[in-house]
């Protein structure tokens, strides 16, 4: 039996590990998906900031047509871009992603940044991304509250089996509670052995709020696009090469172990049909209390996806 998480509100079992589909190509996302779910996964986290859902779609679709799984089976999330965050574009933005994965509900839609810039309809520009036609980041005054109280219908229709956050700091999520008619089951944040955020991780256990940790491996998945920000590859800390040769499990394994044996809920991708065996089977071991401390020692408080550095206006991490 594969681990999960179990939601405090539906009692919904999410699974640990599951499969992130974040610069995942669209020439090669169907396939993804499909021998993933081949090899075990089933749980795809996807949004429409990625551009590839309707090919995550295609794959999802064929597995379910091959008989490898049932679309009850396969856990899906996706997340509300800024640009749709004005209450009369909520559902708009929800829609076009069910509609582009070809589902009739999510089992977990979280709001992806607490950022709300211009609308752009998507036969304009898809997807929107931070700019606007002008090439400019344009924030927007929409309150949040005006924002979740629409993200709440989309449960009331249907729409989402269950709603969460993105990037949300603990300011922000204690803010929520205060006025959530359903209050947020899921806040998927960038926790790794460089950033490892206790206080919030602990936040959120106090109010029974799940945890998605993204960019597991820290620097890894931000090399190609120049965003390392020059920090030693956690793969090679020694550290954690250390407890993997101990332990017989690879870096990647022992990185991610670290997390879910927190309670964190974890989402690699590889484009390795090994490593993303691996990943799968990260749940098989444990760390002793000492290992685990050791590298949670490799925090430097490393954030290395901050809207920050694309716009000074979208300081929301300061």
């Amino acid at each position: 039996m594969a681990a999960t998480v179990t939601l405090k509100r539906t009692g919904a079992k999410m699974p640990l590990v599951g499969f992130g589909l974040w610069k995942v190509t669209k020439e090669t996302c169907a396939d993804t998906v499909y021998n993933a779910i081949k090899a075990g996964y089933r749980l795809f986290d996807g949004a429409s900031d990625y551009g590839n859902e309707k090919e995550a779609g295609q794959g999802l679709a064929r597995a379910i047509k091959d008989g490898l799984v049932k679309r009850e089976d396969v856990w899906i999330t996706s997340k509300l871009w800024n640009s749709y965050h004005a209450k009369e574009h909520v559902e708009e933005g929800c829609k076009l992603s069910l509609e582009l994965w070809g589902l009739e509900y999510f089992d977990l839609y979280l709001v992806h940044f607490p950022i709300s810039i211009e609308y752009i309809p998507a036969s304009k520009k898809f997807p929107q991304e931070w700019w606007g036609l002008d090439g400019k980041v344009h924030p927007v005054n929409v309150p949040f509250q005006e924002t979740w109280a629409a993200v709440e219908k989309l449960v009331d229709k249907g729409l989402a089996k269950n709603i969460g956050l993105s990037n949300f700091q603990s300011s922000l999520l204690y803010d929520v509670h205060r006025y959530a008619r359903i209050e947020p089951q899921v806040l998927q944040v960038e926790i790794h052995p460089y950033l490892t955020q206790e206080p919030l991780v602990n936040y959120c256990k106090l109010l029974g709020v799940a945890i998605t940790a993204y960019s597991s491996f820290g620097p890894q998945g931000y090399v190609e696009l120049g965003g390392h920000k020059g920090a030693v590859s956690l793969l090679e800390q020694d550290v954690i090469v250390k407890i993997a040769s101990k332990k017989q499990k690879t870096p990647a394994q022992v990185i991610l172990r670290w997390a879910t044996q927190q309670g964190l809920a974890v989402i690699p991708k590889s484009n390795n049909h090994q490593r993303l065996v691996e990943n799968l089977a990260s749940t098989t071991f444990d760390l002793s209390d000492e290992e685990m401390r050791a590298i949670s020692g490799l925090n430097i408080n490393l954030r290395l996806n901050d809207p920050y550095d694309i716009d000074p206006s979208l300081v929301i991490f300061a």
